[in-house]
């Protein structure tokens, strides 16, 4: 029997992007560090403006 298969190495990515785990693993928990300070003081402030 004769079986027309061709096998790939799986370590050959070819339409892997180069990307920067890390880097974005930081700018993430960075970002989402300073967008929840943000919420913080702003409700802060809207606590103050609306209390009485």
């Amino acid at each position: 029997m004769d079986v027309n298969a061709h096998a790939r190495d799986p370590r050959d990515h070819v339409n892997e992007e180069p990307r920067n785990d890390l880097g974005d693993l930081m700018n993430g928990f960075f970002g989402m560090t300073a967008f929840m300070t943000i919420v913080f003081f702003g409700m802060v402030i809207i606590k103050f403006v609306f209390s009485e």
